[in-house]
């Protein structure tokens, strides 16, 4: 058994290279592969906005080398910056309870 951030690493790299391997360079995601990773692994992130437009700036904004296809470095750029966006919200979030809290009580 591993531990829990050695195994989110593994789920990360493994969740990349199933989107990556299905046409194409298969260590790159081109923007079909990108697109139907974001809907099935990051829905809820997508959720009320326009797909297409959401995919093709995030395409544009993570394809640092301009090549027209996203590969792992550039992927886990996406990762860290929302999985920081969500930490901020967790910790926003607490505060405003903690204060709500204190307030009421």
């Amino acid at each position: 058994m591993c531990a829990n951030l050695q195994g989110a690493m593994e789920d990360l790299i493994k969740v990349f290279h199933r989107y990556s391997a299905k046409e194409g360079d298969k260590y790159k995601l081109n923007n079909k592969e990108l697109k139907n990773l974001l809907q099935e692994e990051l829905s809820d992130f997508l959720a009320g906005s326009n797909e297409c437009g959401v995919v093709e700036k995030i395409m544009l904004d993570l394809d640092e080398n301009g090549d027209g296809e996203v590969d792992f470095q550039e992927f886990v750029v996406l990762v860290a910056a929302l999985t920081v966006a969500c930490n901020e919200f967790f910790v926003d979030f607490d505060k405003r309870s903690k204060k709500e809290q204190e307030d009421s009580g």
